[in-house]
């Protein structure tokens, strides 16, 4: 069995900077994009993610509004309505995903 060889003395590991591997990258765009232009292009990508989140967040709210003037049933149906809005950005974001591997083959 060989013996261990000695460590070479290297610059010390300093978790506050990234670690620099050959030929990696950690962004893939050039310049960093922010929240904005971000938001924007996912929303062109896939138009159908953001309309489920609106839907969903205007079932819940009407829901609850409803729920606390004492209309229960309009409120039970908001709340199922929230479901379909959820179930309907489920799939959207599904088909996204789909359709973006599928254009990334070549």
């Amino acid at each position: 069995m060989a013996a261990p060889r000695p460590v070479s003395p290297e610059a010390p590991f300093n978790p506050s900077q990234a670690p620099v591997i050959e030929g990696f990258s950690p962004t893939v765009y050039s310049n960093p994009e922010g929240f904005k232009e971000k938001f924007i292009r996912k929303t062109r990508e896939n138009p159908m993610v953001p309309i489920g989140c609106l839907g969903t967040a205007a079932a819940l709210c009407y829901g609850l509004y409803c729920f606390h003037r004492g209309q229960s049933h309009r409120s039970q149906l908001m709340m199922r309505t929230r479901i379909a809005a959820q179930g309907f950005t489920v799939v959207a974001i599904l088909l996204g995903l789909a359709a973006s591997a599928m254009k990334s083959r070549p």
